[in-house]
């Protein structure tokens, strides 16, 4: 079982509104609802406040997060977009009834709950301003205390905004836009070390910065996209390169095309160009490259050799251990 209770608050009773946070929970509600093929993926509670007519209280925010927290559900990923406050005592998180900063959601209870869930991933997104203080005792502002399966992932440190662009939050762009692809593995998996990684290299250094927390034994997978290669293909790659350091063989009965062949040189194999296909594809997605020449053409039609790069042999290890 996999559950997530996505929150979005633009309206507030006693302070200034936002403008794109219910937008920006309904687009990750809708990425994270099914896989890119269709399945379904995270059964998605979504709570908005747009309105006078529509607002979240802090008890209606607490009363969920302790449910989604209550059992022994596989993944329990809380996502929050709206104001966040900060002061001596911690963090928090406003929703529409605060008056004041403190009267928001604290963001040590939603750790308690996080703490003391029996759910196995514990995974906590939010894009509001400060909110890379959580984790941090209110007594060791600089030191972060997570119990095991537990994880954070917030838009910006403890002492930065985070920004809007056109309407929605610059980090939870970012975070769909990983969701949808960019950030997957190479068997399609989208992990929040993944979407980490692509939300970092999107934000220059004078931007605002994420912050990433984790005390978990191995990432889950947030989300199935199409794969780069196909699994099918990929697991040949201990066919090709048994070995570390091994150099695959070719020559020009590999290329399936004539065009730009000396006389003498031998005719397409079929069963050769049939491999030739697979070993590009591991090309296009950064496992092999050609030894001593420009193109993996060039490496057929010269007769040379191609051979794994740092990551193929890292996946090579992974097939051959059965872990792929």
């Amino acid at each position: 079982m996999r559950k997530a209770l996505v929150v979005g608050i633009n309206y507030y009773e006693h302070g200034s509104s936002l403008f794109g946070c219910v937008d920006d929970a309904s687009s990750v509600q809708s990425v994270l609802e099914r896989n890119s093929d269709g399945t379904v993926n995270f059964d998605v509670k979504l709570l908005t406040a747009a309105s006078p007519t529509s607002t979240v209280s802090k008890s209606d925010l607490k009363g969920l997060i302790e449910d989604l927290f209550a059992d022994d559900s596989e993944v329990a990923l809380f996502y929050f977009a709206g104001h966040g406050h900060i002061e001596v005592t911690g963090g928090y998180l406003l929703t529409s009834d605060s008056k004041t900063g403190d009267e928001g959601m604290p963001l040590a209870d939603v750790l308690l709950f996080a703490h003391n869930s029996k759910a196995k991933n514990k995974i906590i997104v939010l894009d509001s301003c400060h909110s890379g203080i959580a984790g941090n005792p209110p007594s060791a502002a600089q030191e972060a205390h997570l119990s095991e399966g537990i994880t954070i992932l917030t838009a910006s440190t403890k002492d930065q905004y985070a920004t809007e662009q056109d309407g929605c939050g610059v980090f939870t762009t970012l975070f769909v836009d990983a969701l949808n692809g960019p950030a997957a593995n190479l068997v399609g998996d989208v992990t929040l070390g993944g979407v980490y990684a692509h939300i970092d290299q999107s934000l220059g250094p004078w931007e605002q910065r994420p912050v990433f927390k984790t005390n978990v034994k191995n990432f889950v997978s947030l989300r199935k996209v199409q794969p780069a290669i196909l699994l099918a293909e990929l697991q040949r790659i201990t066919e090709f390169f048994p070995s570390p350091g091994f150099q695959f063989k070719l020559d020009p009965s590999f290329e399936p095309e004539l065009k730009g062949r000396d006389p003498g040189m031998p005719p397409p194999d079929p069963e050769k160009t049939l491999k030739f296909a697979v070993l590009q594809k591991y090309n296009r997605v950064n496992l092999v490259v050609p030894v001593d020449a420009l193109h993996m053409w060039h490496a057929a039609m010269a007769s040379k050799s191609c051979e794994l790069t740092v990551l193929g042999e890292h996946y090579r290890r992974l097939v051959e251990r059965g872990r792929v």
